[in-house]
């Protein structure tokens, strides 16, 4: 473990956010900077925050993830996916601070169908996965590799902000209330990742001063479907909802977006477990925790 820290977190009010403020270590300080104090679109103002605090560590869980409004919003995505962690990175080279960037397995085209490692090249297939992916590229270039760590995780979901467990719970209610069946996109498989299981990986980088690049996302696999048929038995399980609605699997072509996904996004966590000494609940067991902590569905 390391000395005390004073970490600066970017993308306060957000669900990763969240949980990294209710899990602080004790030996740890925050700094948190909202996106009403810290427009991450402005380069210099994230340089300039970083030089005024002069943190041990930027943990910068902020950024641009409506995937399918950044193919028509590239100039946008772009600024807050790469051009922010560049200017942490600049302005860390300077101050001698570390950054933890967190990133996607959209960095990867999913074609190979099977996990992908930490090392694999970078091959994204849209507009969000490729500002993300040129993120990384950037801190890579300006920051010493013993000071930064890039964390990529997948499908992150919890009680609270926007993803895709919340909506999934009010579509069960309202389904099954009018005997509809609930379509859900079957043909695209990676791994749920719970806003909790994802703080504590991110707190132990820092405690363990972690560099290189990481994978972390909860164990096991799944498609969205299974997702949404999990989230409909956990819930009615749990008293959340009375019944569970019908969930039909549906393939990619059924359901259009303007951004492609990638069809096999599993992340190969294994060395990352190990660095971390951190258990890796199954997905399931994990949503199951994160359902405990989230209210009734409207």
């Amino acid at each position: 473990m390391t000395e005390p820290a004073e970490v600066q977190l970017t993308g306060c009010k957000r669900q990763l956010d969240r949980a990294l403020l209710v899990s602080i270590p004790p030996e740890i300080t925050v700094i948190p900077m909202a996106r009403e104090s810290l427009d991450l679109a402005d380069a210099n103002a994230c340089r300039e925050v970083v030089r005024n605090h002069q943190p041990g560590w930027v943990l910068n869980a902020g950024a641009y993830t409506a995937v399918d409004r950044a193919e028509s919003e590239a100039d946008l995505a772009l600024k807050v996916n790469a051009g922010a962690p560049e200017a942490f990175a600049e302005a860390l080279a300077e101050t001698g601070g570390r950054l933890l960037q967190i990133s996607t397995d959209f960095v990867f085209n999913g074609q190979q169908g099977s996990p992908y490692r930490p090392e694999q090249a970078r091959d994204p297939l849209g507009v969000y996965g490729a500002t993300k992916a040129e993120g990384e590229r950037r801190v890579e270039e300006v920051l010493p590799a013993e000071r930064r760590c890039l964390l990529r995780t997948s499908w992150v979901y919890g009680p609270v902000g926007q993803n895709f467990c919340l909506p999934m719970l009010r579509l069960h209610r309202l389904k099954a209330a009018t005997a509809d069946s609930l379509g859900v996109i079957a043909d695209q498989v990676g791994c749920p990742t719970a806003t909790h299981t994802l703080a504590a990986a991110c707190w132990q980088v820092i405690q363990r001063q972690i560099n290189g690049i990481h994978h972390w996302s909860d164990a096991g696999a799944a498609s969205w479907y299974d997702f949404a048929v999990a989230i409909g038995e956990l819930a009615v399980s749990q008293g959340l909802l009375p019944t569970a609605a019908t969930v039909r699997p549906i393939g990619t072509e059924d359901y259009p977006t303007p951004a492609r996904r990638p069809a096999y996004s599993l992340l190969d966590c294994r060395s990352t477990r190990s660095i971390l000494d951190l258990p890796s609940p199954h997905w399931r067991a994990a949503l199951a925790q994160v359902l405990a902590c989230t209210p009734a569905a409207p």
